[in-house]
């Protein structure tokens, strides 16, 4: 019984985290309902009626379906780019030990921790020294400084976990270097590089600073949106790309955590 009391949430934090929770989502659930809402020029709330018509002028607006394309097209390419490098960051990182090792651990994950505006600003004037004309693969560039940290960050966390007796093993059994990669350490980091690769593509799918600075005349989603809260033609519009941006985000963010949550089993690994 005394157990049970000790155990239980006291009701004053119970209630502070349901405001913090709901000072954090309050704002979302209005982006949905606004989306429904019949009037098309301002916020009134509650809205003076509810329609589904929205739906259907943004699945027939081409320039929506321009920034969509192009958001896919840098997300992707962009966490390919990530799950390269940062795998390979992490190997070297976790697997060797070298002079420096922690000084270019700490250079990988800077730009992640920089402000973004200090990213953006950096690769523009790159950008202009070298007489890089931006275009789709500025923005990938750009993109690709801060999806690495995010697939590095799981990658060498799940590669430290990983027992280097069973690459020794594999070794001594007669596996090559791809040999040994592909049935022992692929498995053991798959499901990081997953998730890795997963909140990568939704942080490059929702970028706004550092696009801003490296597309030039291009307009990603969240670039159009921004542009259309500044000279709106249809504000439900807007509200119902908004839409689609939280669930994209949302979803692989979502994947990612389940993948990772059991990150301290590894497969192999004795008891």
């Amino acid at each position: 019984m005394r157990s049970d009391r000790q155990n239980r949430t006291p009701m004053g934090l119970k209630i502070a985290a349901g405001l913090g929770l709901a000072f954090l989502h309050l704002p979302l659930l209005l982006i949905f309902l606004y989306a429904f809402t019949t009037e098309d020029k301002s916020y009134q709330f509650p809205p003076p009626g509810l329609t589904l018509k929205w739906f259907a002028v943004t699945w027939n607006r081409p320039d929506v379906w321009e920034a969509l394309g192009l958001s896919v097209r840098v997300a992707s390419i962009s966490t390919v780019v990530a799950l390269v490098l940062g795998t390979l960051c992490a190997a070297a990182i976790s697997q060797t030990r070298f002079f420096g090792r922690e000084a270019i651990s700490l250079l990988v994950i800077l730009p992640i921790a920089l402000p973004g505006i200090i990213t953006g600003i950096s690769l523009r004037s790159a950008f202009n020294l070298a007489e890089i004309p931006f275009s789709f693969w500025t923005i990938v560039l750009g993109h690709a400084t801060f999806c690495v940290v995010v697939v590095y960050n799981n990658a060498v966390a799940r590669f430290r976990r990983v027992s280097g007796s069973l690459i020794e093993a594999s070794m001594d059994l007669g596996a090559d270097g791809f040999q040994t990669f592909r049935h022992v350490i692929l498995p053991n980091i798959g499901t990081a590089l997953l998730a890795g690769g997963m909140l990568a593509f939704a942080l490059s799918f929702d970028e706004v600073i550092v696009t801003t600075f490296t597309a030039g005349q291009q307009a990603t989603l969240p670039i159009w949106m921004l542009e259309e809260l500044v000279r709106p033609r249809q504000r439900p519009v807007t509200n119902v790309v908004a839409m689609v941006v939280v669930l994209v985000t949302f979803l692989p963010i979502l994947a990612a955590y389940y993948l990772t949550r059991d990150g301290d089993q590894i497969s192999g690994q004795g008891k």
